[in-house]
């Protein structure tokens, strides 16, 4: 099996774009790029769908080093045991189903205006999804099940706080595409099918 590359490259480049918008740019012109990177109400609504891919090369802050290790090493298991372009589908299949889950989600419920105008921008969507679809990795059973079971509760633990908000909603939408899409691998590798 090859080396993963792509990963490494992707968790790089967004570590890189944050740390020189932050060297680069002001506060305001950075906040505007975010702004226009964003997969908020207002962006989706207007028809501006290449946020469904600017949005994910982008963060507020530079990742913390334990999430970017996660993130690269989930990340990178998954282009190292199914390959790159798998990898890449499922990233941008839970970043970009998650979202528009969440789109609408949010339109049907008339969000406020700091909500629909809110930065959305970041990783965790596409991680998620990764993260659940390469428990199909795990051996059959009970480690299997009971993992899944383990990422479904901690995505949905923060829903049932106080301080709630649609990410925590976009987090467990895009692990149960990924779970789904592990259930996919799952049926495919049953022999004699």
């Amino acid at each position: 099996m090859p080396v993963p590359v792509l990963a490494p490259a992707y968790v790089g480049g967004v570590q890189l774009l944050a740390y020189a918008s932050r060297r680069l740019l002001g506060d305001a012109a950075r906040r505007d790029v975010l702004r226009a990177c964003s997969t908020n109400v207002d962006n989706l609504a207007a028809g501006r769908l290449s946020t469904l891919a600017t949005s994910a090369l982008m963060v507020e802050e530079p990742m913390e080093l334990p999430y970017a290790l996660l993130l690269l090493a989930v990340l990178g298991h998954a282009e190292y045991a199914h390959g790159a372009w798998w990898a890449a589908g499922v990233f941008l299949f839970g970043h970009a189903g998650a979202t528009l889950l969440v789109y609408g989600g949010l339109r049907a419920t008339r969000p406020s205006p700091a909500t629909r105008a809110a930065l959305d921008v970041g990783t965790s969507y596409g991680f998620y999804a990764v993260l659940g679809a390469v428990t199909s990795a795990l051996p059959r059973g009970p480690l299997r099940s009971g993992a899944r079971l383990a990422l479904l509760a901690q995505a949905v633990r923060p829903l049932l706080g106080r301080g709630r908000t649609f990410t925590d909603a976009g987090h467990l939408a895009a692990l149960g595409l990924g779970l789904g899409v592990a259930c996919a691998v799952d049926y495919r590798s049953v022999p004699n099918r």
